[in-house]
């Protein structure tokens, strides 16, 4: 029996097959004016570093387009990209007249599919490039989940949660979209039903860089706290107070006849406190160790 493929090798293979170019004469690969290759509209990339781009460029130049790029003609003559915008952006820059490029034959659909699969298994997308593509496929060809995940590759769960961001305030979906935060942390987000809290734990995301396990800590309080039907305390201790009741007043006094020192009560609304001996040097500490010992 064969090996098994990854499921996204399987999906890039039955969407660009060899049996699906065109060429020009005997070659599998032709030479196309860049005047003549446009984007696609519908590229998930959205963002594109205009220093990276630079510095392909600068590599361009000195070796050449080493991986030729994906199009489709069009039937005004045109080509539209379906992989390699970046190869296209960068030759423009580095000032070449023509690209090598395969020419392939493809519906609208399986160039938005191949442009989705290319940049994923490049690691090129951001989560919200991800999930607006599946939300694209899945509008526009309605699709389901179970066809999508065929299609792409990915398994079902996956394109449910990247669908899921989509839910999240449009500032944390930018903060995905460049990068300030990750999966992780917007899976947490995601447990709070709240846009008002959501945004305020991203805040504090940003403003201390909280790992993924604490925002999932915070969320589950603040998820708690809105079933109780409380107001969600965000990055901020809770406050303790101390007692005023009599009894604790008590205690405190008749500590303080027993030891030496000053002693003080602090006690928090869910009833959890603390009991403070203080000394100002180590004669004093000594003296209260030994108190404690004739308490054994």
């Amino acid at each position: 029996m064969a090996p098994k493929r990854n499921a996204l090798g399987r999906g890039l293979d039955s969407l660009i097959s060899m049996g699906d170019i065109r060429t020009d004469g005997s070659s599998a690969i032709s030479e196309i004016s860049l005047d003549l290759i446009y984007p696609n509209p519908d590229q998930p990339r959205t963002n594109f570093d205009e220093e990276a781009l630079e510095e392909l460029s600068a590599s361009i130049k000195e070796l050449g387009i080493i991986q030729p790029l994906s199009l489709r003609k069009l039937n005004d003559g045109t080509y539209q990209i379906i992989a390699g915008e970046r190869r296209w952006r960068a030759s423009r820059m580095a000032g070449l007249k023509s690209v090598p490029a395969y020419v392939r034959t493809v519906s609208d659909m399986e160039i938005t599919e191949m442009a989705l699969i290319e940049n994923i298994q490049r690691e090129d997308l951001n989560a919200i490039e991800i999930a607006l593509t599946f939300k694209k496929l899945i509008d526009q060809y309605d699709l389901t989940h179970d066809r999508l995940s065929e299609r792409v590759g990915k398994k079902r769960a996956t394109i449910a949660n990247h669908l899921r961001l989509l839910k999240l305030p449009a500032e944390i979906q930018l903060g995905l979209r460049d990068r300030k935060l990750d999966m992780g942390h917007a899976r947490a987000l995601l447990t709070v039903d709240d846009a008002k809290s959501q945004l305020k734990l991203y805040n504090l995301i940003l403003q201390e860089g909280l790992s993924v396990r604490r925002v999932e800590e915070l969320s589950k309080e603040i998820k708690d706290s809105l079933e109780r039907g409380d107001k969600p305390v965000i990055g901020k201790k809770k406050k303790t107070a101390v007692s005023t009741n009599d009894d604790y007043d008590f205690f405190r006094k008749e500590l303080e006849n027993y030891f030496p020192t000053k002693v003080s009560f602090s006690r928090s609304s869910d009833g959890k406190g603390s009991i403070t001996l203080k000394f100002n040097n180590d004669d004093e500490l000594q003296k209260l160790v030994q108190l404690f010992e004739k308490l054994k």
